[in-house]
Protein backbone atom coordinates (compact mmCIF):
# COMPACT_ATOMS: atom_id res chain seq x y z
CA UNK A 1 0.00 0.00 0.00
CA UNK A 2 2.97 2.10 0.15
CA UNK A 3 2.49 3.93 -3.04
CA UNK A 4 -1.05 4.42 -2.55
CA UNK A 5 -0.29 7.46 -0.69
CA UNK A 6 2.10 10.28 -1.12
CA UNK A 7 3.60 12.09 1.54
CA UNK A 8 7.01 12.43 3.54
CA UNK A 9 7.75 8.53 3.80
CA UNK A 10 7.20 7.76 -0.47
CA UNK A 11 9.69 10.71 -0.91
CA UNK A 12 12.27 9.39 2.07
CA UNK A 13 12.01 5.83 0.18
CA UNK A 14 12.31 7.12 -3.87
CA UNK A 15 15.27 9.69 -2.87
CA UNK A 16 17.30 7.27 -0.59
CA UNK A 17 17.08 4.40 -3.81
CA UNK A 18 18.05 6.72 -6.43
CA UNK A 19 20.62 8.22 -4.22
CA UNK A 20 21.99 4.49 -3.06
CA UNK A 21 22.47 3.59 -6.98
CA UNK A 22 24.02 6.96 -8.23
CA UNK A 23 26.16 6.05 -5.34
CA UNK A 24 26.51 2.40 -6.28
CA UNK A 25 27.99 3.82 -10.00
CA UNK A 26 31.57 4.35 -7.76
CA UNK A 27 34.20 2.01 -7.39
CA UNK A 28 34.29 2.64 -3.77
CA UNK A 29 30.41 2.05 -2.72
CA UNK A 30 29.76 -0.64 -4.63
CA UNK A 31 25.93 -1.59 -4.59
CA UNK A 32 22.84 -1.68 -5.76
CA UNK A 33 19.15 -0.92 -4.30
CA UNK A 34 15.80 -1.54 -5.51
CA UNK A 35 12.38 -1.93 -3.74
CA UNK A 36 11.37 -5.37 -2.87
CA UNK A 37 8.09 -7.07 -4.38
CA UNK A 38 7.51 -9.65 -1.57
CA UNK A 39 4.68 -11.01 -3.81
CA UNK A 40 7.16 -11.98 -6.54
CA UNK A 41 10.35 -12.18 -4.50
CA UNK A 42 12.25 -14.11 -1.59
CA UNK A 43 13.68 -11.50 1.01
CA UNK A 44 16.67 -13.79 0.65
CA UNK A 45 17.70 -12.93 -2.97
CA UNK A 46 19.21 -9.71 -0.99
CA UNK A 47 22.11 -9.75 0.98
CA UNK A 48 20.27 -6.57 3.56
CA UNK A 49 16.99 -5.62 3.86
CA UNK A 50 16.31 -1.88 4.81
CA UNK A 51 12.72 -1.55 6.21
CA UNK A 52 11.49 1.86 6.53
CA UNK A 53 8.72 2.56 9.14
CA UNK A 54 8.19 -0.03 12.08
CA UNK A 55 4.77 -0.13 12.49
CA UNK A 56 1.52 -1.48 10.40
CA UNK A 57 2.75 -5.05 10.46
CA UNK A 58 6.21 -4.57 9.36
CA UNK A 59 8.05 -6.47 12.15
CA UNK A 60 6.80 -8.93 9.99
CA UNK A 61 9.46 -8.62 7.48
CA UNK A 62 11.34 -8.18 9.67
CA UNK A 63 10.94 -11.30 11.51
CA UNK A 64 10.82 -13.22 8.06
CA UNK A 65 14.28 -11.37 6.68
CA UNK A 66 15.72 -12.56 10.17
CA UNK A 67 14.50 -16.12 10.11
CA UNK A 68 15.91 -16.49 6.62
CA UNK A 69 19.41 -15.40 7.93
CA UNK A 70 19.17 -11.87 5.88
CA UNK A 71 20.37 -8.67 8.48
CA UNK A 72 17.92 -6.02 8.94
CA UNK A 73 18.61 -2.35 8.92
CA UNK A 74 15.08 -0.43 10.69
CA UNK A 75 14.55 3.28 9.89
CA UNK A 76 11.17 3.01 12.58
CA UNK A 77 10.34 6.89 12.02
CA UNK A 78 8.78 6.75 15.60
CA UNK A 79 7.22 9.78 17.20
CA UNK A 80 9.57 11.68 19.97
CA UNK A 81 6.65 11.64 21.86
CA UNK A 82 7.51 8.26 23.24
CA UNK A 83 9.14 8.19 26.40
CA UNK A 84 9.84 6.32 29.54
CA UNK A 85 6.60 7.07 31.17
CA UNK A 86 4.85 6.44 27.92
CA UNK A 87 6.81 2.69 27.43
CA UNK A 88 5.99 1.84 30.66
CA UNK A 89 2.56 2.35 30.08
CA UNK A 90 2.43 0.44 26.73
CA UNK A 91 4.63 -1.94 28.06
CA UNK A 92 1.65 -2.59 31.03
CA UNK A 93 -1.15 -2.32 28.10
CA UNK A 94 0.31 -5.27 26.22
CA UNK A 95 0.93 -7.30 29.31
CA UNK A 96 -2.82 -6.99 29.94
CA UNK A 97 -4.06 -6.95 26.11
CA UNK A 98 -2.20 -10.63 26.51
CA UNK A 99 -3.29 -11.88 29.75
CA UNK A 100 -7.33 -11.20 29.15
CA UNK A 101 -7.05 -12.72 25.47
CA UNK A 102 -4.94 -15.88 26.41
CA UNK A 103 -1.95 -14.17 24.50
CA UNK A 104 -4.04 -13.55 21.25
CA UNK A 105 -3.85 -10.05 21.00
CA UNK A 106 -0.72 -8.23 20.39
CA UNK A 107 0.02 -4.46 20.66
CA UNK A 108 1.33 -2.09 17.90
CA UNK A 109 3.69 -1.14 20.70
CA UNK A 110 4.89 -4.90 21.27
CA UNK A 111 5.24 -5.29 17.54
CA UNK A 112 7.16 -2.23 17.08
CA UNK A 113 9.97 -3.30 19.51
CA UNK A 114 10.15 -6.61 18.40
CA UNK A 115 10.92 -5.23 15.04
CA UNK A 116 13.26 -2.52 16.76
CA UNK A 117 14.78 -5.52 18.59
CA UNK A 118 15.19 -7.87 15.67
CA UNK A 119 16.97 -5.19 13.58
CA UNK A 120 20.63 -5.29 13.42
CA UNK A 121 20.98 -1.39 13.17
CA UNK A 122 18.63 1.16 13.78
CA UNK A 123 18.82 4.33 11.88
CA UNK A 124 17.04 7.17 13.83
CA UNK A 125 16.34 10.97 11.78
CA UNK A 126 17.37 12.58 15.09
CA UNK A 127 18.39 12.98 18.70
CA UNK A 128 14.70 13.11 19.43
CA UNK A 129 14.24 9.70 17.72
CA UNK A 130 16.64 8.39 19.09
CA UNK A 131 15.71 9.23 22.44
CA UNK A 132 12.57 8.19 21.92
CA UNK A 133 13.58 4.40 20.55
CA UNK A 134 15.87 4.29 23.61
CA UNK A 135 13.78 5.44 26.59
CA UNK A 136 10.10 4.53 25.42
CA UNK A 137 10.95 0.94 23.68
CA UNK A 138 14.51 -0.10 25.83
CA UNK A 139 16.84 -0.49 22.66
CA UNK A 140 20.37 -0.25 23.26
CA UNK A 141 22.22 3.43 22.37
CA UNK A 142 25.25 1.53 20.41
CA UNK A 143 22.57 -0.59 17.50
CA UNK A 144 21.51 3.11 16.52
CA UNK A 145 22.58 5.80 13.81
CA UNK A 146 21.46 8.85 13.28
CA UNK A 147 20.75 10.64 10.01
CA UNK A 148 18.03 12.76 9.04
CA UNK A 149 16.79 13.02 5.91
CA UNK A 150 17.60 14.98 2.68
CA UNK A 151 15.93 17.87 0.56
CA UNK A 152 15.46 17.49 -3.40
CA UNK A 153 17.12 20.34 -5.44
CA UNK A 154 14.75 21.85 -7.25
CA UNK A 155 13.54 23.25 -3.40
CA UNK A 156 16.93 25.29 -3.55
CA UNK A 157 16.56 27.05 -6.59
CA UNK A 158 12.53 27.17 -6.36
CA UNK A 159 11.23 31.04 -7.99
CA UNK A 160 7.95 31.97 -6.59
CA UNK A 161 7.16 33.54 -10.39
CA UNK A 162 5.11 30.11 -11.27
CA UNK A 163 2.74 30.03 -8.29
CA UNK A 164 2.13 33.90 -8.05
CA UNK A 165 0.97 33.31 -11.99
CA UNK A 166 -0.99 30.28 -11.34
CA UNK A 167 -2.57 31.30 -8.46
CA UNK A 168 -2.96 35.20 -8.84
CA UNK A 169 -1.86 35.76 -4.94
CA UNK A 170 0.50 38.59 -5.11
CA UNK A 171 0.94 39.20 -1.10
CA UNK A 172 2.30 37.68 2.35
CA UNK A 173 0.79 34.29 2.64
CA UNK A 174 0.66 31.03 5.16
CA UNK A 175 1.17 27.81 3.30
CA UNK A 176 0.17 24.63 4.82
CA UNK A 177 1.34 21.44 2.79
CA UNK A 178 0.29 18.02 4.29
CA UNK A 179 -2.84 15.67 4.43
CA UNK A 180 -5.80 17.35 5.38
CA UNK A 181 -6.70 16.03 8.95
CA UNK A 182 -7.64 17.07 12.70
CA UNK A 183 -4.16 15.67 13.26
CA UNK A 184 -2.44 18.03 10.89
CA UNK A 185 -4.23 20.47 12.73
CA UNK A 186 -5.22 22.97 9.53
CA UNK A 187 -8.78 23.93 11.71
CA UNK A 188 -6.68 24.85 14.41
CA UNK A 189 -4.59 27.01 12.20
CA UNK A 190 -7.08 28.86 10.93
CA UNK A 191 -8.81 29.96 14.26
CA UNK A 192 -5.45 31.37 15.05
CA UNK A 193 -5.12 33.40 12.24
CA UNK A 194 -9.03 34.78 12.08
CA UNK A 195 -9.19 38.03 12.01
CA UNK A 196 -5.97 38.56 10.21
CA UNK A 197 -6.35 39.98 5.91
CA UNK A 198 -4.09 37.29 5.41
CA UNK A 199 -4.64 34.20 2.78
CA UNK A 200 -4.14 30.75 4.16
CA UNK A 201 -3.13 28.07 1.02
CA UNK A 202 -3.43 24.44 1.93
CA UNK A 203 -1.70 21.92 -0.47
CA UNK A 204 -2.07 17.74 0.37
CA UNK A 205 -4.31 15.01 0.01
CA UNK A 206 -7.77 14.54 2.30
CA UNK A 207 -8.86 11.39 2.60
CA UNK A 208 -12.77 10.32 2.55
CA UNK A 209 -13.52 9.88 6.22
CA UNK A 210 -11.87 13.67 6.46
CA UNK A 211 -14.00 15.43 3.69
CA UNK A 212 -16.27 16.88 6.70
CA UNK A 213 -12.81 18.48 8.57
CA UNK A 214 -12.39 19.76 5.20
CA UNK A 215 -15.59 21.30 4.63
CA UNK A 216 -15.30 22.93 8.10
CA UNK A 217 -11.79 24.37 7.45
CA UNK A 218 -12.82 25.79 3.99
CA UNK A 219 -15.81 27.75 5.58
CA UNK A 220 -13.25 30.35 6.20
CA UNK A 221 -12.73 32.58 3.36
CA UNK A 222 -9.48 33.15 3.87
CA UNK A 223 -8.30 29.61 2.76
CA UNK A 224 -7.27 28.57 -0.38
CA UNK A 225 -7.17 24.84 -1.15
CA UNK A 226 -5.12 23.43 -3.99
CA UNK A 227 -5.45 19.50 -3.42
CA UNK A 228 -2.66 17.56 -3.72
CA UNK A 229 0.46 18.18 -5.57
CA UNK A 230 3.11 15.46 -6.80
CA UNK A 231 6.63 15.92 -5.11
CA UNK A 232 8.04 16.75 -8.02
CA UNK A 233 5.73 19.07 -9.62
CA UNK A 234 7.45 22.53 -10.00
CA UNK A 235 4.72 24.30 -8.14
CA UNK A 236 4.29 22.22 -5.14
CA UNK A 237 8.61 24.08 -4.80
CA UNK A 238 7.15 27.22 -6.22
CA UNK A 239 4.58 27.64 -3.36
CA UNK A 240 6.79 26.95 -0.86
CA UNK A 241 9.25 29.82 -2.54
CA UNK A 242 6.47 31.97 -2.85
CA UNK A 243 5.30 31.99 1.04
CA UNK A 244 5.77 34.12 3.48
CA UNK A 245 5.77 31.36 6.26
CA UNK A 246 5.27 27.74 6.30
CA UNK A 247 3.11 26.17 9.29
CA UNK A 248 3.07 22.89 10.46
CA UNK A 249 1.18 22.91 13.56
CA UNK A 250 0.54 19.19 13.87
CA UNK A 251 0.04 17.06 17.11
CA UNK A 252 3.52 15.54 16.60
CA UNK A 253 5.86 14.63 13.04
CA UNK A 254 9.29 13.04 13.01
CA UNK A 255 11.81 14.72 10.57
CA UNK A 256 9.07 16.87 8.46
CA UNK A 257 10.34 16.90 4.52
CA UNK A 258 7.78 20.31 4.22
CA UNK A 259 9.92 22.26 6.79
CA UNK A 260 13.28 21.44 5.37
CA UNK A 261 11.93 21.90 2.27
CA UNK A 262 10.21 25.06 3.32
CA UNK A 263 14.05 26.52 4.75
CA UNK A 264 15.58 25.09 1.52
CA UNK A 265 13.66 27.97 -0.32
CA UNK A 266 14.67 30.22 2.26
CA UNK A 267 10.73 30.53 3.91
CA UNK A 268 10.77 30.32 7.80
CA UNK A 269 8.56 27.85 9.43
CA UNK A 270 6.17 27.85 12.50
CA UNK A 271 6.05 24.37 13.46
CA UNK A 272 4.51 21.70 16.65
CA UNK A 273 7.04 21.77 19.49
CA UNK A 274 6.74 17.62 18.95
CA UNK A 275 9.22 16.23 16.40
CA UNK A 276 12.55 15.26 16.23
CA UNK A 277 14.30 18.26 14.09
CA UNK A 278 16.81 19.51 15.29
CA UNK A 279 18.45 22.58 13.85
CA UNK A 280 21.27 24.70 15.77
CA UNK A 281 20.83 28.61 16.05
CA UNK A 282 17.65 28.31 13.85
CA UNK A 283 15.38 30.56 16.06
CA UNK A 284 15.61 33.55 13.47
CA UNK A 285 13.67 31.25 11.01
CA UNK A 286 12.27 28.64 12.83
CA UNK A 287 10.01 28.53 15.81
CA UNK A 288 8.51 25.61 18.24
CA UNK A 289 4.93 25.58 19.56
CA UNK A 290 2.36 23.47 21.21
CA UNK A 291 0.08 22.27 18.80
CA UNK A 292 -2.69 23.93 20.48
CA UNK A 293 -0.88 27.37 21.34
CA UNK A 294 -3.01 29.29 19.03
CA UNK A 295 -2.12 32.32 20.21
CA UNK A 296 1.98 31.74 20.01
CA UNK A 297 1.51 30.72 16.71
CA UNK A 298 -0.74 33.80 15.68
CA UNK A 299 2.14 35.75 17.26
CA UNK A 300 5.34 34.20 15.48
CA UNK A 301 3.39 34.09 12.13
CA UNK A 302 3.02 37.60 12.12
CA UNK A 303 6.69 38.67 13.95
CA UNK A 304 7.81 36.50 10.63
CA UNK A 305 5.41 38.96 7.98
CA UNK A 306 6.75 41.50 10.02
CA UNK A 307 10.25 41.08 10.03
CA UNK A 308 11.17 38.04 7.60
CA UNK A 309 14.40 36.97 7.97
CA UNK A 310 16.72 36.76 4.95
CA UNK A 311 16.75 33.92 2.87
CA UNK A 312 19.71 32.77 1.86
CA UNK A 313 20.72 32.91 5.68
CA UNK A 314 17.13 30.76 6.27
CA UNK A 315 18.79 28.62 3.13
CA UNK A 316 22.15 27.80 5.18
CA UNK A 317 20.34 26.15 7.44
CA UNK A 318 19.69 23.23 5.37
CA UNK A 319 22.55 23.29 2.83
CA UNK A 320 23.93 20.13 3.68
CA UNK A 321 20.85 18.18 3.45
CA UNK A 322 21.32 16.58 0.31
CA UNK A 323 19.97 13.01 -0.70
CA UNK A 324 23.84 11.98 -1.76
CA UNK A 325 24.96 12.64 1.63
CA UNK A 326 22.79 11.18 3.45
CA UNK A 327 22.66 8.04 0.85
CA UNK A 328 26.78 7.86 1.91
CA UNK A 329 26.30 7.70 5.37
CA UNK A 330 23.68 4.84 5.30
CA UNK A 331 26.29 2.84 2.75
CA UNK A 332 28.50 3.20 5.33
CA UNK A 333 26.57 1.30 7.59
CA UNK A 334 25.78 -1.34 4.87
CA UNK A 335 29.34 -2.57 4.66
CA UNK A 336 29.92 -1.64 8.07
CA UNK A 337 27.17 -4.13 8.96
CA UNK A 338 28.40 -6.74 6.44
CA UNK A 339 31.92 -6.46 7.66
CA UNK A 340 30.89 -7.24 11.41
CA UNK A 341 28.55 -10.23 10.53
CA UNK A 342 31.86 -11.46 8.45
CA UNK A 343 33.71 -11.33 11.37
CA UNK A 344 31.10 -12.88 13.09
CA UNK A 345 31.19 -15.62 11.22
CA UNK A 346 34.64 -16.07 10.78
CA UNK A 347 34.76 -15.38 7.42
CA UNK A 348 36.53 -12.59 4.80
CA UNK A 349 34.04 -9.49 4.31
CA UNK A 350 31.89 -9.90 1.22
CA UNK A 351 31.05 -6.66 -0.51
CA UNK A 352 27.41 -6.80 -0.95
CA UNK A 353 26.28 -7.20 -4.40
CA UNK A 354 22.14 -6.20 -3.45
CA UNK A 355 20.79 -3.65 -0.96
CA UNK A 356 17.61 -3.61 -0.92
CA UNK A 357 15.10 -0.38 0.41
CA UNK A 358 11.23 -1.52 1.10
CA UNK A 359 8.88 -0.83 2.73
CA UNK A 360 5.22 -2.24 1.91
CA UNK A 361 2.92 -0.22 4.39
CA UNK A 362 0.87 2.92 3.85
CA UNK A 363 2.06 6.91 4.69
CA UNK A 364 3.57 6.99 8.11
CA UNK A 365 2.21 10.80 8.10
CA UNK A 366 -1.69 9.75 9.51
CA UNK A 367 -1.21 5.82 10.63
CA UNK A 368 1.97 6.25 12.64
CA UNK A 369 0.40 8.95 14.82
CA UNK A 370 -3.33 6.87 14.80
CA UNK A 371 -1.24 3.31 16.03
CA UNK A 372 1.03 5.17 18.49
CA UNK A 373 -2.12 6.74 20.18
CA UNK A 374 -3.94 3.56 20.31
CA UNK A 375 -1.52 1.84 21.76
CA UNK A 376 -0.36 4.03 24.13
Amino acid sequence: MLFQREGGLQVQVRETIAALNRLGQDDAHPLQAELVDPNRQRLDQFDLIHVFSAINGNYRVVEAATDMGVPVVLSPLLSPGWDRASGFRARVADRLAGRLTAWHVQTSYAQTKKALQLARLVIALGEAERDAITSGFLIEPAKIRVFPNGISRQFFTARPELFRHRTGIRGPFVLMAGTVSPYKNQLGLVQALEGLDLPIVLIGRCGRDDQGYLEAVLRSPQVRWLGELQHEDPLLASAFGAASVVALPSHGEVFPLAVLEALACGTPVVMTDENALDLRESDFALRKIAWHDGEAQRAAIRHFIDQPPQREAVRALVEQYTWQRVASQIANCYFDLAARLAAERGMAPQVPQALVALDIKEHAAVRQEEAQRGSA
